[in-house]
């Protein structure tokens, strides 16, 4: 039983730490760049969609190779 909370809970922690750490490196690139804007959300919003992109993109990347390897180990 317990192992049904921890599968379901795999996905969306997976795709926290993947947005996280996209963000978090995203930022750092845009505030380290020399970009001087009258208001860095026309920096920050595109940066974020893309990052919520690569997430989704990644995290099924993960999921699909995850659900291989188990159906590879279940035979």
């Amino acid at each position: 039983m317990m192992g049904d909370g921890v599968n379901k809970a795999t996905g969306p922690l997976r795709r926290a730490l993947i947005y996280g750490l996209l963000s978090y490196i995203g930022l750092v690139l845009i505030n380290n760049s020399s970009l001087e804007l009258p208001n860095m959300w026309l920096a920050y919003l595109p940066m974020f969609v893309l990052v919520y992109g690569v997430t989704q993109w990644a995290d099924r990347a993960i999921a699909s190779r995850s659900a291989a390897n188990n159906s590879d180990s279940n035979d």
